[in-house]
């Protein structure tokens, strides 16, 4: 038997409302989206037990996974963190005066900045990672290991239409 849930809903009224559309689209793209916020208050949760916010942590994440000595340009940094310039340098502003990254000029491009972990940075960043991982591995561990599978290829072969 089908679970009723809140998307189910929405398309029962849309079919009612609206007979000529096809709204079983929104079975998916509706779940996803109310998924996707769930997940999202479930990981900040972990974050914030290290006073980061989803942007810093992913600042931090990015400069560990960068490899020692553990440093991006910022350049580099916004781009792989997918946010603006403007938003990194507020990030940054913050995480450096927390002293968890240090910025100095860049030996290449006068006018660039190059964006390097503080041993308290790392420290950090490897506590929160731990935590987060164990977290992830808790939230996915809801479905049973073949919906896992199945879902993670399904996503990988979407979103490489988009990306």
């Amino acid at each position: 038997m089908t679970q009723i849930d809140h998307v189910a809903g929405i398309q029962a009224e849309w079919a009612r409302e609206r007979p000529d559309l096809d709204a079983s689209p929104q079975g998916i793209i509706g779940r996803l989206h109310r998924l996707a916020a769930h997940l999202t208050e479930e990981l900040v949760a972990v974050y914030a037990e290290y006073d980061l916010t989803e942007g810093e942590f992913d600042v931090l994440a990015t400069l560990r996974r960068a490899g020692a000595p553990y440093e991006r340009s910022a350049g580099e940094l916004a781009a792989h963190t997918m946010i603006t310039t403007g938003g990194l340098t507020k990030r940054l502003d913050r995480l450096e005066q927390r002293g968890l990254v240090a910025r100095r000029p860049s030996a290449e491009d006068a006018r660039g900045r190059i964006v390097a972990l503080t041993a308290r940075g790392r420290e950090v960043i490897d506590e929160a990672f731990t935590a987060h991982a164990a977290n992830e591995v808790r939230l996915v561990g809801m479905l049973p290991a073949a919906d896992r599978a199945a879902l993670e290829g399904i996503l990988t072969t979407w979103l490489a239409r988009f990306e």
